[in-house]
């Protein structure tokens, strides 16, 4: 079985190259702009000391504070990339097998229905996020090394204003269990993605999103009530990972017009027990289960040849 795994997990990296390449790529994109921002900023050299100068002499709190939030700032386009990236590699995982016949040498193979499902499921609730994670780090790292050269061509001490390894050891902590969670809430969706691509025939992202619009609304007009529509959208918008914080307000200190205490250490918002415990995610589990072993029942018993 664990053999088995191993040996799906590899083709799917052979046949679906966009799990590392979409990440890198924005990692490399990312890191390019923070080095074309920091030529820019070379232009301003009086801005550019009275800000080092500026930084040098704030408290270690507030320094800390402003490596997080500068560190943070590289997360949300990952994980805009990796939802969808894990959208179009769950819509076509189980489909393109059909599409380019495929899944006759497979099923020639001693792996069942079932192992295979499971490796994709894998791949989306798993590897993608580890991967993003890798290129969030290995992005924050480069630009780190780029911003350090050009703090001490401008006379400053990167040591001094970058280099808080607590601060960066806790946003990578904050990174990873972020990156983990959001594929974990999102679970039903991604079943629901893996079922569309095990029996449509054609346009698998229209089948997918068509009934998450259209029955929801029908829903509201026949029955005045909204019951799809909050397990739907407002389920996905709102995960217990960090509790009934109001994020980002609640980062910023309004009256002193400066970041608050939380934001020196970002791993103090994540409530992970509520998260775990959380009823919500233990159901969503079970709806990604069904659609599953739906997908499973579909892929073993239609007639590809």
């Amino acid at each position: 079985m664990i053999a088995n795994q191993m040996a799906l997990l590899k083709r799917e990296f052979w046949e679906h190259r966009s799990i590392w390449v979409a990440p890198a790529a924005i990692a490399f994109v990312s890191v390019l702009l923070t080095a074309t921002g920091l030529v820019i900023g070379s232009n301003f050299k009086e801005v550019v000391n009275l800000a080092i100068v500026g930084a040098s002499n704030v408290g270690e709190g507030e320094r800390r504070a402003m490596i997080t939030a500068a560190l943070s700032g590289f997360i949300a386009i990952f994980v805009i990339a990796m939802w969808i990236l894990t959208i179009f590699y769950c819509l076509d995982a189980l489909y393109a097998e059909r599409k380019d016949k495929s899944i006759l040498f497979w099923r020639s193979l001693p792996i069942t229905d079932t192992e295979t499902v499971v490796s994709k499921l894998l791949i989306a609730v798993i590897v993608i996020p580890a991967v993003t994670f890798v290129a969030i780090v290995a992005s924050q790292l480069l630009s780190l090394i780029i911003m350090s050269i050009w703090i001490s061509v401008q006379g400053g001490s990167p040591g001094h204003l970058l280099w808080d390894f607590g601060a960066l050891f806790d946003v990578w902590t904050f990174t990873l269990f972020f990156i983990l969670s959001i594929p974990l809430w999102l679970a039903p969706l991604i079943g629901w993605f893996l079922f569309v691509s095990a029996f449509t025939k054609r346009s698998p992202l229209l089948v997918a999103f068509l009934p998450i619009f259209v029955v929801p609304a029908l829903e509201r007009m026949v029955f005045g009530t909204s019951l799809l529509f909050d397990a739907i959208f407002v389920r996905s918008f709102k995960t217990p990972l960090f509790g009934n914080l109001n994020l980002p307000g609640e980062l910023i200190d309004e009256d002193h017009f400066q970041m608050s205490a939380e934001m020196m250490s970002i791993m103090s918002l994540v409530d992970f027990s509520g998260f775990l415990l959380s009823p919500s995610l233990w159901i969503g589990f079970l709806v990604c289960g069904l659609f599953a072993t739906a997908a499973v029942f579909v892929r073993r018993y239609r007639d590809d040849s």
